[in-house]
């Protein structure tokens, strides 16, 4: 699950008795579970992290598991079905800058420049060669030009709303019009400028080459009576960052006319380097993801062996294992935009995600999507307890959209489902270890999407029901939203929703999902990080301008928070 919460709103508390398929034996469940988590939870998948050698290892496991069962493969390569992962750019290897200072006595110093330490390229950078004398203080037509970022910073020290990136992004868009061949910035002052190399920044390429130098390079090869005359030679090679993942996809075809689709994550953090993990030492560590989501991953593919065996053949089945949860539900999105099967013929989405930490006092689960569907409720009051077990306490959430993959389905208006059985202490961290989950609690969070599968063959095809928008983003790192869903997989420019929270600011201003958020005040959103961070720099109760595009036309458009 990625980093978000789940909000419940009303306890239900089952009680009773059913019995499980006896063509499935309960004994065999749980230590059936009990090794698939073991395995996709181990460190030798180093977190199953989407795009790695550990992805591949669980991907490869699924689809055999799944083939075991006797499902036909229903991806667009066999079970798989890789998709893309934009990162945003990265620089290349044949980034490149040399500075040459020559002295009045005629000796020369010159300094190759290590990337990303000396000196980096702007994410929105023309590629090209930078050459040319530039002197500072001197801004020549047909040369580069080398700007200290201390004036502006010492200009803009009183106002709390500058945003010098945003600023060297505006100066850098027209500068080739005044005849700079490059822009070469650096900071000769006290004052931190906070600058790195954002390969998430989106903004839309200029027309030149744009670097900044550190300043102790600039001061390491100057003599204080000297001039600052600079030979600039190199070049800026930027391109995409980009990364594979695969959803793992099997298929029970009962020749029906309606599918149910069956879903659970299985990628998780692998060491915390996309910045997810919860995790506060410096060291790496493997962070395994036995509940989050080996769990949900495990009751997928015994699921999968339950509906293979039961008698009932009113739907057809499509179990799906998505990677890219974490990044962004990259995994759910990339199939719903690309479905292996008709859409138009899905009854309804079941999500299973965290679902292997049932606390045997409270027995709470979480089932979310119960307002997608008028049907749910003669389906999850249901109780499942058998001998010797105690009935599930359901906590309800209304709510189609949340914090992992059944809001990709909630969009194509699909009834949804969602398992949860909460968070704790472990979640994001390497401590989430397959020794840590309650198998039996497992085995009954099968038992009762089972029931309710079976329960829905009778009903024939599910209607939808649109219901309010969850918040699918934390809102702990600032005090205030817009209330927009955003798109993580969106690679364009600006932050894109992907739904827009009914009463919240956005909606009040008009935005509709599918619009892109390019500028919150005075400070240009150029991606996902940029966005949180502008919300960071309001408080409740302040309203400031929005700048927003939808389609070809951008709109500004007053908010408060």
């Amino acid at each position: 699950m990625k980093s978000r919460f789940y909000l419940p709103l009303l306890l239900l508390t089952l009680s009773g008795c059913a019995v499980f398929k006896k063509s499935t034996s309960l004994n065999k469940l749980e230590p059936s579970l009990r090794a698939h988590v073991s395995y996709l939870a181990d460190d030798k998948l180093e977190g199953r992290r989407t795009g790695t050698s550990g992805e591949k290892l669980a991907m490869e496991y699924i689809a055999q598991q799944f083939q075991k069962i006797g499902l036909a493969p229903k991806g667009t390569e066999q079970f798989y079905q890789p998709f893309s992962v934009n990162e945003g750019v990265e620089m290349k290897g044949g980034t490149t800058l040399t500075i040459t200072k020559s002295f009045s006595e005629g000796a020369a110093a010159t300094k190759n420049l290590t990337i990303n330490k000396d000196f980096f390229a702007f994410p929105y950078s023309a590629n090209g060669s930078v050459t040319g004398i530039a002197t500072t203080g001197l801004r020549e037509i047909g040369s580069p030009w080398l700007i200290d970022i201390d004036v502006v910073l010492e200009d803009n020290s009183n106002n709390p709303h500058f945003d010098l990136p945003g600023y060297i992004y505006e100066y850098s868009k027209s500068a080739k019009t005044k005849g700079a061949t490059a822009l070469i910035w650096y900071n000769a002052g006290k004052k931190e400028d906070k600058l790195s190399f954002n390969g998430k920044d989106k903004s839309p390429k200029v027309d030149i080459p744009v670097l900044y130098v550190n300043n102790i390079i600039i001061n390491g090869i100057t003599k204080e009576d000297e001039e600052g005359v600079f030979n600039f030679n190199g070049m800026v090679q930027l391109g995409e960052k980009t990364r594979s993942g695969s959803n793992v996809i099997g298929w029970i075809d009962n020749k029906a006319a309606t599918t149910v689709i069956i879903g659970a994550h299985f990628d998780h953090l692998g060491y915390g380097e996309d910045g997810n993990s919860r995790y506060e030492k410096k060291e790496a560590a493997v962070h395994n993801g036995a509940d989050d989501n080996a769990s949900g991953t495990a009751t997928l593919i015994e699921l999968s062996r339950v509906l293979k065996q039961s008698p009932a053949k009113t739907n057809n089945y499509l179990f799906i294992a998505f990677s890219g949860e974490e990044l962004g539900l990259y995994g759910s999105k990339y199939f719903t935009d690309h479905p292996t099967i008709d859409l138009a013929g899905v009854n309804y989405m079941i999500n299973m995600d965290m679902v292997g930490r049932l606390n045997d006092s409270t027995r709470s689960v979480t089932i979310g999507g119960f307002g997608t569907s008028p049907t749910w409720a003669s389906l999850i009051n249901k109780p499942t307890a058998t001998r010797n077990e105690k009935n599930l306490s359901i906590k309800i959430d209304s709510s189609g959209s949340g914090p992992s993959d059944h809001t990709s389905f909630y969009r194509k208006d699909i009834p949804v489902l969602f398992y949860f059985t909460g968070l704790h202490t472990d979640y994001h961290k390497p401590s989430d270890d397959a020794d840590r989950i309650n198998y039996k609690g497992m085995v009954q969070i099968l038992k009762h999407v089972s029931q309710v599968v079976e329960g829905a063959n009778e009903k024939g095809k599910l209607a939808f029901l649109k219901t309010r928008e969850a918040q699918t983003t934390t809102t702990a790192r600032f005090s205030v939203s817009m209330g927009i869903m955003p798109d993580y997989t969106y690679s364009g420019n600006g932050v894109r929703a992907d739904g827009v929270t009914e009463g919240r600011a956005a909606q009040k201003a008009g935005l509709k999902a599918g619009d892109i958020v390019l500028q919150i005040g005075d400070y240009r959103v150029s991606s996902m990080e940029s966005y949180m961070q502008t919300l960071g720099r309001f408080k409740k109760g302040d309203k400031t301008k929005v700048i927003y595009q939808r389609g070809a036309e951008q709109f500004t458009v007053e908010i408060q928070f």
